[in-house]
């Protein structure tokens, strides 16, 4: 049976091992409520895919569950029209910052 003649110093085996290491997950944002989900998947918030409404969350929760949830997706709706509403400064808006 073949024994190695010198030990394997720690540097020699992280670099073999280096490769090995746990990754972040990609995420993307909800179009419709914003939270965070994995890509390519119905989000378990809100119950859309692809802005349309696939699975139909609110039905199986408890009434204190659904008003919670509803107010949540109501104040993000909000936000995201915010968002949007806010209009890029022009050339004469900028000069007035100054």
């Amino acid at each position: 049976m073949a024994v190695p003649k010198k030990r394997t110093t720690k540097s020699r085996r992280d670099k073999r091992r280096l490769h090995i290491f746990l990754k972040k997950p990609s995420l993307a944002k909800c179009p419709k409520c914003g939270e965070f989900i994995f890509q390519h998947t119905v989000c378990s918030f809100c119950g859309s895919y692809k802005k349309r409404e696939v699975i139909d969350v609110l039905s199986k929760m408890t009434k204190k569950e659904k008003k919670k949830r509803e107010k949540e997706i109501r104040v993000k709706e909000k936000e995201g029209e915010e968002v949007k509403m806010k209009r890029p400064l022009s050339w004469q808006g900028l000069s007035k910052k100054q």
